[in-house]
């Protein structure tokens, strides 16, 4: 019997080309449902946002700057639009085709206006809040001898010892102005009795300080510049809000805080005394569609601009989740439960977005392609095993052809069938099979001559 070694089996090892073949099918389904996953994750966020702010000299728009800082380390670009304040802020985040993503809002800025009683009726509707991020105090600067010829006293502690004097209120648009309505609403002042001017800041601060102006309220965190020089002006006096508390109560955005002695200027004592101020919180707002990895980012900056220690609050105070109008959205509170995702900790920020926003579906498409893989090892199998019993066929009909043919053209027909699984090439681990083979021709060659 004449058994030879083929040289390709000789060299053979797994043959990576048949394993490849065979799961081909299995690694198309796989990433078929990669793709799938990825179109419908879409886990890679918008490269462009845009953020609505207020007045270029106020402290909105100087904190939107801060966060296009924050946002750009990402390579995210946040366009800033300035507009008159908070109230303009958020007709822009209602009407669908402003173009604006995200806005800085301020508690209570807008009038009361009661609901048609359907969600869909909801201004709100569609939006939500990424959470606190700073007290906006409200700033009542008052001309101290306008004090003196309202009440004959140099200090005011009241709203109502404003009657009978000039009080502007801020633009429209601005989130003062609705505030300031519902504060004197609350204080039983008739509409008339204090003149409301409407003037933006400059102007109406030139007019407070030439005294044709006898107030004038701002609401604004302690960077506004405006705030800052009004502080530091002599004659013009910041009102002590003696019932802070009480409209703390009353308004649930509203909260009572307490500006410290010296903490304008130590050296110079400015303040002289604690001031008590009432102070909405400013929020951001922002569309229910916006990506996901971009609400995480924006409350992460949100940390790093807001949550150091300033004049109304300690290290770590804000960004938070209280005194918010709206519902927190879904990454904010993910946020404010356990910080910043893990894996962001360690990775690239579009690395960790991809793997947090796809490991479930990783784990969802793997449960899939398990049973599916369990069909690779028997196809693999059929697909070796067929190279060597295909020719049992041919070897079948040259037996079945003795007597038949004359036993040359049958030897000739074995040699030709010999010489091809010769160059057949099998794992070693299927050898066996392919010796039988081999085997089985000498078989039916002796049998033949």
């Amino acid at each position: 019997m004449r058994l030879r070694l083929p040289k390709r089996l000789q060299s053979s090892g797994l043959p990576l080309r048949d394993l490849a073949i065979t799961a081909a099918p299995f690694l198309l389904i796989a990433a078929l449902l990669l793709v799938l996953a990825y179109q419908w994750l879409q886990p890679n966020p918008p490269r462009r946002v845009v953020m609505a702010t207020g007045a270029p000299q106020g402290a909105y728009h100087e904190f939107g700057k801060r966060y296009a800082e924050q946002l750009q380390r990402h390579g995210i670009t946040v366009t800033l639009r300035p507009t008159q304040g908070a109230a303009e802020n958020l007709a822009l985040i209602r009407q669908p085709d402003s173009g604006v993503d995200i806005v800085l809002a301020q508690g209570g800025g807008e009038p009361d206006a009661p609901h048609g009683g359907r969600e869909e009726d909801d201004p709100d509707n569609g939006l939500v809040s990424l959470g606190s991020v700073f007290y906006e105090p409200v700033w009542l600067f008052y001309r101290e001898d306008a004090a003196r010829r309202l009440t004959q006293a140099p200090e005011l502690t009241r709203l109502g010892q404003l009657v009978g004097g000039t009080l502007n209120i801020g633009a429209a648009g601005s989130g003062v102005p609705p505030l300031m309505e519902r504060l004197i609403a609350a204080n039983a002042i008739a509409p008339d009795a204090i003149a409301l001017q409407r003037l933006p800041t400059t102007p109406a601060v030139v007019d407070l300080l030439e005294g044709r102006l006898d107030a004038l309220a701002l609401a604004s965190a302690p960077e506004a510049l405006m705030v800052q020089m009004l502080l530091k002006t002599p004659d013009i006096r910041l009102m002590d809000f003696a019932q802070s508390e009480a409209y703390s109560r009353r308004f649930p955005f509203m909260s009572a805080v307490l500006l410290p002695r010296g903490v304008v200027d130590l050296a110079a004592d400015q303040p002289p005394a604690d001031v008590r101020l009432i102070a909405p919180t400013a929020t951001l707002v922002a569309r229910d569609t916006l990506h996901p990895a971009l609400a995480q980012l924006f409350v992460q900056a949100a940390q790093q601009v807001h949550g150091g220690a300033g004049w109304f609050q300690r290290k770590g105070d804000f960004p938070n989740a209280a005194n918010t109008e709206r519902p927190i959205a879904p990454e904010a509170q993910r946020f404010y439960r356990s910080g910043p995702p893990f894996l962001q900790r360690y990775l690239p920020f579009w690395l960790a977005n991809l793997a947090d926003r796809m490991w479930l579906a990783l784990v969802a498409i793997i449960a899939v392609l398990i049973p599916l893989a369990r069909v690779l090892p028997p196809l693999y199998e059929f697909r070796i095993r067929r190279r060597v019993f295909r020719w049992y066929a041919q070897l079948r009909a040259v037996e079945d052809a003795r007597g038949k043919r004359p036993a040359a053209d049958l030897l000739a027909d074995l040699a030709d069938i010999e010489q091809r699984v010769d160059g057949i090439r099998v794992p070693l681990s299927y050898a066996d099979e392919l010796y039988a083979l081999r085997s089985h021709i000498d078989l039916v060659r002796q049998r033949v001559g």
